[in-house]
């Protein structure tokens, strides 16, 4: 199953890609693939051509792990 992430990089717009594993903490690099900006297009400083994009930890601020919609918990009040 692919997650869907968004990575903030250091110095640069955050940008969205697909990850097959979360990473584990002795990682030292974060491997993705289709990797786009948040509205589709594509990101200036990578070929159109690549599939994998390996970034470096020293690179990345943070990663957003996104929800699908099965994994999405609805939490709803009702008053009788």
């Amino acid at each position: 199953m692919a997650h869907t992430v968004l990575i903030h990089l250091l110095n640069e717009e955050p940008v969205v890609a697909e990850m097959e594993r979360l990473p584990e903490p002795s990682d030292q690099v974060l491997i993705v693939s289709n990797v786009r900006r948040r509205d589709g297009r594509e990101v200036p400083f990578l070929l159109p051509e690549a599939g994998l994009v390996i970034f470096p930890y020293s690179r990345i601020q943070c990663v957003e792990v996104m929800t699908t919609e099965g994994e999405e918990e609805i939490v709803s009040f009702i008053r009788e």
